[in-house]
């Protein structure tokens, strides 16, 4: 199932499944009126729906097979009229992991140049900066998976406007993927990972990057430089883990004003979210609703390419079989 979380004709917080033709949702909801049945709090939001388990999960696929009977009608809603959010518009914890080794070395390429050019002699700056470790990637990236932890009330969904913040000159997108967790765990073993995953979605991981490599020398990770509102986008829904045969094979696309600025797969990613899942469960338990993001696919941001976006902009990050998820950038006054 495609799962979505809308906000309805009337204004009310809704969950539901993309129907086949793309243009309506089974609302959750309505359906389990219509039909008699009782799912609890299953459909009270996402993460309701994830704490339910597969008894959520069979309801949810029972409403959605509804709505495409005569009797279902009352349950369809046109997505026409309906108002898209993040598929989880306020996750349990993000966790976003630096997955795919091409984006890795090609933005600290970009930014040993960006950082060479504030110094008097950009030439000698950079010959010297590249000799040192602070531009290479350390041996620990290769064995162990690498993530910060974003804000995860800065989310919006797709179609939403990306707000620019007012002390960056240098606002960059990042095409990702990521899991949401569905059952929660802890030293979750190798084998066992997978079963975890609840769904995916396609995350764009907006960054100032101005403000990054400002404070990227206190070695605290990333701070303004990924914190602000509306820096974390997600959508445009949530694909069940049985629906995606195969994460580790989809093509990554990303559009600015409909021109092709960059393409990537996900076969390229390094640490799989598997491994994530692993890592991240090391003596903590990982609960339904936390998003774990892959990292920038190789080719997949501005800072790699040095090509910039600017108020106005219309981004479109596809990944194959996860859709489309398209947003404006604005400026602030």
């Amino acid at each position: 199932m495609k799962l979505v979380t809308f906000k309805n004709a009337a204004g009310e917080e809704r969950i539901g499944a993309v129907r086949g033709d793309l243009k309506s949702i089974a609302d959750f909801k309505a359906g389990a009126s219509a039909l008699g049945i009782d799912p609890g709090p299953a459909f009270n939001s996402m993460v309701a729906l994830m704490e339910a388990g597969e008894a959520g999960l069979a309801a949810a696929r029972q409403v959605a097979e509804f709505a495409s009977t005569p009797r279902g009608a009352a349950a369809v809603v046109d997505m026409a009229s309906a108002r898209l959010l993040a598929p989880v518009p306020v996750p349990q914890q993000m966790r976003d992991f630096l997955a795919f080794e091409l984006h890795y070395r090609q933005a600290r390429a970009r930014a040993l140049k960006i950082r060479a050019s504030t110094y008097p002699d950009p030439v000698k700056a950079e010959q010297e900066l590249a000799g040192s470790d602070e531009f290479k990637i350390p041996p620990v990236w290769y064995e162990q998976p690498i993530y910060y932890k974003g804000n995860r009330f800065s989310v919006i969904g797709p179609e939403a406007d990306i707000l620019w913040p007012r002390y960056s000159k240098k606002l960059d997108y990042e095409l990702e993927f990521g899991v949401f967790i569905g059952k929660r765990g802890k030293n979750i073993s190798r084998e066992n990972a997978k079963s975890h995953i609840f769904g995916y979605c396609i995350f764009n991981d907006m960054s100032a990057r101005d403000a990054q490599y400002k404070e990227y020398p206190g070695r605290l990770g990333p701070a303004k430089g990924k914190d602000f509102d509306t820096g974390n986008v997600m959508g445009p829904w949530l694909v069940t883990a049985d629906e995606l045969t195969d994460p580790y094979n989809l093509p990554m696309t990303v559009r600015v004003n409909g021109e092709v600025w960059g393409q990537g797969n996900s076969a390229t990613i390094h640490h799989k979210f598997e491994d994530m899942i692993v890592h991240a469960s090391n003596e903590e338990v990982l609960q339904p609703g936390e998003f774990l993001g892959s990292g920038t696919v190789g080719n997949g941001c501005g800072l790699e390419l040095d090509r910039w976006i600017k108020p106005g902009d219309t981004i479109e990050l596809e990944v194959g079989g996860l859709g489309t998820l398209r947003n404006r950038v604005v400026a602030q006054d």
